[in-house]
């Protein structure tokens, strides 16, 4: 009886150890942002929401992004893809994927979906190249066209990992689509509560069902409070570490870190069509006033010299000749030029930004306006935290924004880099700075309109990109890097350089 007795129990460690393992509470992810009041991806371009997405929705193709291979394209709702002609593209679809809701995933979804999001009426429409009609060739099978709209179709091979794919019949009633997510990813929607979201693990998941039983977002928007729940144990997932805390945090032996190139630039964009930013020679003084080397120093480990408006994980990146470098000579002869000699007669320059989301803003903000009234600048910092900064950062129903400079990242999930520039940088959008330039709007018109990569490349790269840098609506001061850290309990993370977080295969011991 005591050896069956012990044969027993050897049986039944590992169904008791699983039963431990997953009644050991959720995964705590302390987020230094914060979500919108829509659940509609096409809503918003806020960059916290789209991490948040990325436990919830699914796309047709993925894209890892690496330095190394930035045009990379793997399989995610899509299984194949072709060109079949310059205005169209073709997906096959993966058979048996379902929604959060139970509907099967067909391609009357991502019709619906592609032809919704393009709309110029969407508030992110401007991340994708133009409106799209999509033929449903059977349930599997979709083609893209924009022959209707006058430009290649090739614009959306990229775009297609990062357009989330959305039910067809949550398409159609927006009001559900706004309150509550339905996707096909491998955590579904459970309720918000406060600063906190819950997602629990989708059963029906097409890759199988997560380890992780429960995710619960919490908004944390001061980087020490997140460092401090992460050391005893309150959070098992954080980020946006600021450059000492990502140090610091590499000597604990009950965490892991993790550092990556991401797919966003810090910019300070001008109020392009608002005085004195609406002249591009004071643009281009304030942009030689600016050591970005020392910025860089400030920075640390969360930065990459760039001289690029683009990331170099980003199909089009190059090192840009004649990118605006530190040049006080420059800045005083500009500023003359511009009728304001040593600074003489500007108004008072209002330069926001934001505290607790990106690492040392306060501090490289504070030696930028140092570096701008030595030059003659009467500039004004002011600080905010997360929620506050993001009321203040698009411009407003009269077309213009707060303030004067805005300190921002823009980060997008694919190799796409219109997906940064036509936003930004086309006077139909410029969501930031406002600028409405024919010379930029014509050259971003012509790299869209190319018929090949190898084309649009070399208009990209000599062209627009050295167009963008002359004419200065911002200035691109460095590369991303996220630092993040985590619990040494938790295996079997990806981290993608947009920010979205695969834990689709983690395990929390």
């Amino acid at each position: 009886m005591k050896a069956t007795a012990l044969g027993v129990a050897a049986l039944s460690l590992p169904s008791l150890a699983s039963r431990a393992a997953a009644a050991s509470g959720p995964l705590i992810f302390a987020a230094a942002g914060t979500v919108t009041s829509s659940w509609d991806p096409t809503s918003h371009t806020v960059a916290p929401q789209i991490t948040a997405e990325g436990f919830l929705f699914g796309h047709l193709t993925k894209c890892p992004m690496s330095e190394a291979n930035p045009g990379e394209i793997l399989p995610d709702l899509a299984t194949e893809w072709s060109v079949i002609d310059e205005h169209t593209l073709e997906y096959k679809l993966r058979q048996g994927v379902t929604f959060h809701d139970g509907k099967p995933f067909t391609a009357a979804d991502v019709k619906a979906t592609y032809e919704y999001a393009s709309n110029p009426d969407r508030p992110a429409s401007a991340w994708y190249p133009g409106r799209v009609d999509v033929e449903v060739i059977d349930d599997h099978t979709v083609r893209l066209n924009t022959r209707q709209y006058g430009y290649p179709a090739l614009n959306f091979w990229y775009v297609s990992s990062f357009l989330p794919i959305l039910s067809a019949a949550d398409v159609a009633n927006p009001e559900t689509l706004k309150q509550r997510p339905n996707g096909t990813g491998p955590f579904k929607y459970v309720e918000t509560v406060g600063d906190q979201i819950k997602f629990a693990a989708f059963d029906d998941f097409h890759e199988g069902k997560p380890t992780i039983e429960e995710i619960v977002w919490a908004y944390v928007p001061d980087a020490n409070t997140r460092v401090l729940g992460l050391l005893n144990g309150q959070y098992h997932l954080t980020e946006r570490l600021e450059p000492e805390q990502y140090l610091s945090l590499q000597k604990e032996a009950s965490l892991k870190t993790d550092r990556s190139l991401s797919s966003e630039n810090k910019y300070l964009h001008f109020r392009c069509n608002k005085p004195p930013f609406d002249d591009p020679r004071i643009r281009l003084a304030v942009c030689h006033a600016i050591d970005r080397s020392q910025v860089l120093a400030v920075v640390g480990e969360a930065g990459q010299a760039s001289n690029c408006h683009i990331s170099p994980v980003k199909f089009g990146f190059t090192d840009v000749k004649g990118y605006p470098e530190y040049d006080p000579e420059k800045t005083q002869a500009l500023l003359a030029e511009a009728g304001f000699p040593n600074g003489e007669g500007l108004p008072e320059i209002e330069y926001i930004t934001s505290v607790g989301f990106y690492p040392k803003t306060r501090e490289y903000g504070e030696l930028i306006t140092a570096m701008l009234q030595e030059q003659g600048f009467p500039v004004k910092l002011t600080t905010l935290e997360p929620a506050a900064w993001e009321e203040q950062l698009y411009r407003r129903a009269d077309g213009q924004g707060p303030g004067h400079i805005i300190d921002v990242g823009w980060i997008t999930g694919s190799p796409e880099p219109d997906l940064v520039l036509r936003p930004n940088y086309h006077s139909q959008f410029a969501l930031i700075n406002g600028i409405s330039d024919p010379q930029i709007d014509a050259s971003l018109d012509k790299e869209r309109g190319a018929t090949s990569t190898e084309e649009r490349l070399k208009i990209l790269q000599e062209e627009t990109l050295p167009l963008i840098a002359e004419k200065a609506p911002s200035i691109s001061l460095f590369s991303s890097v996220f630092l993040r850290a985590m619990s040494a309990r938790l295996d079997g993370v990806t981290f993608y350089p947009n920010g979205p977080i695969d834990l689709s295969k983690a395990t929390l011991s």
